[in-house]
C-alpha cells in the first residue's frame, strides 16, 4: 500500500457552501471580508488584464485559508498584490523553487517516517513500546502549519490556484505538461489543519496497523472434530492476507483441499463476529477447533474468553481521527468525500454505481456456474476466491514454496534477481537495472506492502514475509506484486517531468500494475503455460477478482457512510453494523450465486481496520489492469509501462484516455467476460 500525501482542496465559493452547514468552519477558516477580496482582484486585474482569470480563481482561495494570525485585511491586499507573479518566465520559475523545496521536505519527512516505522514493519528484534512511539510519530504533523506561518503556502495558493475534478477532466485534455503542473500545485495547500489532529490521524493508523500485523493464526494448532490437524505444525498466517492465499492454494489440493478451506472459512468468521478465542491469537499454547470454537490446551477442553471489541475499537478509532479534521477541510467536509472525491478523482456515487452494477451483471452467474462445473460440486462462501483460472491453481503450492525457497533464501538473493525479473517482463538490462538500484528489499513482519520513495536520492521500498528456511510461494507472489508497485514508483519519480506530477492518479493505478506483474509470477518462475484459452482464463480471473473485491469494497464504503450518521456509536455497536451490513450485501448480491445466506465473510479484510477507504481502490485496479492487458496485448508490454506510466498523476480519466485513448471503463471486461465463457464452455 502506497503512503499518499493528504492534499486537501479549498475555494471560496465551496467554503461557502460548506459553511452553511457549519459556521463555526467559517470564522475559524478566514477573516477576509468580501470586499476586501473584491478589492483586490479589481487591483491585480487591472494592473495584468491577461491573468484575470487566474486573479479570479486564485484571490478568493487565499481569502478562504487567510487567519487572523496571518495579518490584517490590509496586510492580505497587500500580500497578494505584491506576490502574485505574472510574467510566464518568472512563473515557471517559482513554479520550479516551489518543486524542488517540496521534494527536500517530502523526501526527508519521508523517509523519517520509513526509517522510525523499520523496527514495527520488518523482521528484528521483540517491538517494545517505545518503538510504537516512535513509529506512530508523524514527521509531516506540523509542515503545513509551518509553511502557512512562512507564507510559502499562500504564495503558492495564489500563484497556482485550484481547479476542480471536473474542471480538470474538461480543461485537461487540452493543457500542457506545464499547465498540468501548475494545476497539482493548486492542490497542494488547501486545507489547514492543526498538527496535533495529522499526529492523532498517524497515532491511530499506526496502531491498526500494528495490530493487524501481528494477528497470525497458528494453523498448525488448529483441529477438526476428530482432532486432527491439517495443517503443517509450523505454520502461522496473517489476517486476513495469508488465510485467504492458503484458501487459494487448495483448490489444487484434491486430498483434503475442501476441508481445509471449511476450516480457514470458519476462522474468518470468528474474527469478524469476533467469536475467536483471544488465546489463540499469535499463541501456540492452545489447540482450536473453529467448526465448534472449542478449546483444548494439554488435550483438554478449556474455558476461554472471545476476543474483546479489538478490532471493531481499531476502526473505531480511525474514524475519530479522520472526523476530527472534518471542520478544517470544507470542500471535502468529510473522510468519504476526502478519499473518493480528492484521492480517487471519482465520487462515492460514481464507484458505487461502477461496483453495483458490475456484480449485478448477467455474467456472474454465467461465470459461478462455469466454476461449479469445474469443481464438480455446488459453490460455497469461500469460493469468492476461487483460484483455479491461474495456472497455478493445477500446481502444487509445496512443490512451489520448494522452489522459491530455493531461489529466494533471504532478501539479498530476492534483491539481486529483481532486474532479472524485469528483463523476463521484456525491460532492457539497462533499464532495469536503473530502476532496481532505486529499491530496497525488507523482510516484512505483516503480510508485505511497498512504500514509495518522495526524493530521488530514496529508494522504494519491498517488503514481503521471508522466513529463516527462504521465501515461501506465498510470500513470492506477494513479493512480485509489490515490486509492481516499485517498478510504477520508481517510473512515476524518476523519469515525470514535473516533480508536482509524481506518481500516479490514484492507488487504483499502481494497484493495476501489480496485478499485471502479479499475474505473470509462475511465468516467471519459468512456469509455461501452452494453454490455448489461457487469455480467456485470465479474463475470467480477473472477473472473478472483481466480483469478490467489490462486495468487500461496498461493505468499506457503507460502514463508513453509517459512521458519520452514527458518529457516537460504540465499538460493539460498530461491530454489530458491519456484520449487519456485510450480511445484506452478501444476501443481495452473492447469496444468489454462492449459496448460504447471512454469511459475513465480506467483513474479513484487514485493509477495513487499518487503511481508512483504501479498499476500493483494489476493484478500481482490476478494472484499469484489464484495460492496461488489453493494450498490453500483442506488444512489448516493458515498452507501453516505460511509455505510460511517466504521464503521473493526471486525473483518472485523462490518464486513461493519454494511455489507451479510452475512459475507466468495466464494459470492456464484462464484454470480454462474455466471450471468455463462451470458448471455455465450448
Amino acid at each position: 500500500m502506497k503512503k499518499v500525501t493528504t492534499l486537501l482542496v479549498s475555494s471560496l465559493f465551496l467554503l461557502g457552501a460548506c459553511c452553511s452547514k457549519n459556521t463555526k468552519t467559517q470564522e475559524t477558516m478566514s477573516n477576509i471580508s468580501q470586499a476586501t477580496v473584491d478589492k483586490t482582484i479589481k487591483q491585480l486585474s487591472d494592473k495584468y488584464p491577461d491573468q484575470s482569470e487566474r486573479i479570479q480563481r486564485s484571490i478568493p482561495q487565499v481569502a478562504a485559508l487567510w487567519q487572523n494570525t496571518d495579518g490584517s485585511e490590509d496586510d492580505f491586499n497587500n500580500f497578494c498584490t505584491e506576490q502574485f507573479v505574472a510574467n510566464s518566465d518568472e512563473l515557471k520559475k517559482l513554479s520550479e523553487t516551489i518543486q524542488r523545496n517540496l521534494e527536500i521536505l517530502w523526501g526527508n519527512y519521508n523517509k523519517m517516517s520509513v526509517d522510525m516505522k523499520l523496527p514495527l514493519h520488518v523482521v528484528g528484534p521483540e517491538i517494545t513500546p517505545l518503538d510504537e512511539i516512535f513509529g506512530s510519530f508523524d514527521p509531516y504533523a506540523h509542515l503545513t502549519d509551518d509553511l502557512f506561518a512562512n507564507k510559502v503556502a499562500f504564495i503558492t495558493i495564489l500563484n497556482f490556484p485550484f481547479y476542480s475534478l471536473e474542471e480538470k477532466n474538461q480543461m485537461g485534455a487540452t493543457w500542457t505538461r506545464q499547465q498540468w503542473a501548475y494545476a497539482r500545485l493548486g492542490d497542494v495547500f488547501t486545507a489547514r489543519i492543526p498538527a496535533e489532529y495529522n499526529q492523532n490521524i498517524s497515532n491511530a493508523v499506526t496502531s491498526a496497523d500494528s495490530y493487524i500485523s501481528a494477528y497470525n493464526i497458528m494453523m498448525g494448532y488448529l483441529v477438526n472434530d476428530n482432532n486432527e490437524t491439517l495443517f503443517p505444525k509450523d505454520m502461522k498466517l496473517i489476517s486476513h492476507w495469508g488465510l485467504r492465499d492458503e484458501l487459494k492454494s487448495n483448490y489444487a489440493n484434491h486430498n483434503n483441499g475442501l476441508e481445509k478451506q471449511r476450516m480457514i472459512y470458519n476462522v474468518m468468521k470468528h474474527i469478524v463476529n469476533q467469536t475467536i478465542p483471544e488465546c489463540v491469537i499469535n499463541n501456540e499454547e492452545y489447540q482450536w477447533n473453529p467448526l465448534q470454537n472449542k478449546v483444548y490446551k494439554d488435550g483438554k477442553e478449556t474455558e476461554f474468553t472471545s476476543e474483546p471489541m479489538t478490532r471493531y475499537q481499531f476502526l473505531l478509532n480511525n474514524f475519530k481521527a479522520e472526523q476530527a479534521i472534518d471542520k478544517y477541510t470544507p470542500t471535502y467536509p468529510t473522510c468519504i468525500e476526502r478519499s473518493f472525491n480528492e484521492s480517487m478523482e471519482f465520487s462515492f456515487e460514481e464507484i458505487e454505481t461502477m461496483f453495483t452494477e458490475f456484480i449485478s451483471s448477467e455474467q456472474v452467474a454465467k461465470v459461478a456456474n462455469l466454476i461449479s462445473k469445474r469443481l464438480g460440486r455446488d459453490l460455497e462462501p469461500f469460493d469468492i476466491w476461487y483460484d483455479g483460472f491461474k495456472s497455478r491453481g493445477t500446481v502444487s503450492e509445496d512443490d512451489l514454496s520448494a522452489k522459491t525457497r530455493s531461489l529466494y533464501p533471504n532478501k539479498e538473493a530476492v534483491k539481486k534477481d529483481l532486474p532479472n525479473i524485469l528483463v523476463k517482463l521484456g525491460f532492457d538490462r539497462t533499464k532495469a537495472e536503473n530502476i532496481c538500484k532505486y529499491i530496497t528489499v525488507d523482510p516484512s513482519r505483516g503480510a508485505g506492502h511497498a512504500w514509495e520513495a518522495a526524493m530521488k536520492s530514496d529508494n522504494a521500498r519491498l517488503r514481503t514475509r521471508i522466513a529463516e528456511n527462504g521465501m515461501d510461494y506465498k510470500g513470492y507472489n506477494i513479493a512480485v506484486h509489490e515490486f509492481g508497485h516499485n517498478v510504477e514508483q520508481t517510473i512515476t519519480l524518476h523519469d515525470v517531468d514535473n516533480y508536482i506530477m509524481k506518481g500516479v492518479p490514484s492507488t487504483a493505478f499502481t494497484e493495476a500494475l501489480a496485478f499485471v506483474f502479479q499475474k505473470r509470477d509462475l511465468e516467471l518462475l519459468g512456469y509455461t503455460n501452452s494453454d490455448a484459452n489461457k487469455e480467456y482464463l485470465k479474463t475470467l480471473d480477473i472477473f472473478w477478482g472483481c466480483y469478490e473485491i467489490m462486495g468487500v469494497s461496498l461493505v468499506d464504503m457503507y460502514v463508513w457512510k453509517w459512521l458519520y450518521e452514527n458518529p457516537n456509536t460504540t465499538a460493539e455497536e460498530l461491530k454489530n453494523q458491519v456484520v449487519a451490513i456485510a450480511k445484506e450485501v452478501w444476501n443481495k448480491y452473492y447469496a444468489p450465486i454462492l449459496g448460504e445466506t447471512d454469511s459475513p465473510i465480506l467483513g474479513i479484510y484487514s485493509h477495513m481496520i487499518d487503511a481508512p477507504l483504501y479498499l476500493p481502490n483494489y476493484p478500481f485496479g482490476h478494472i484499469v489492469e484489464f484495460q492496461l492487458e488489453q493494450l498490453f496485448s500483442g506488444k512489448n508490454m516493458a515498452e507501453e509501462v516505460i511509455r505510460i506510466y511517466p504521464a503521473g498523476r493526471l486525473t483518472p480519466q485523462q490518464w486513461m484516455i493519454n494511455a489507451t485513448g479510452e475512459k475507466v471503463s468495466t464494459k470492456p471486461l464484462l464484454i470480454a467476460t462474455e466471450e471468455a465463457v463462451t470458448k471455455i464452455t465450448e
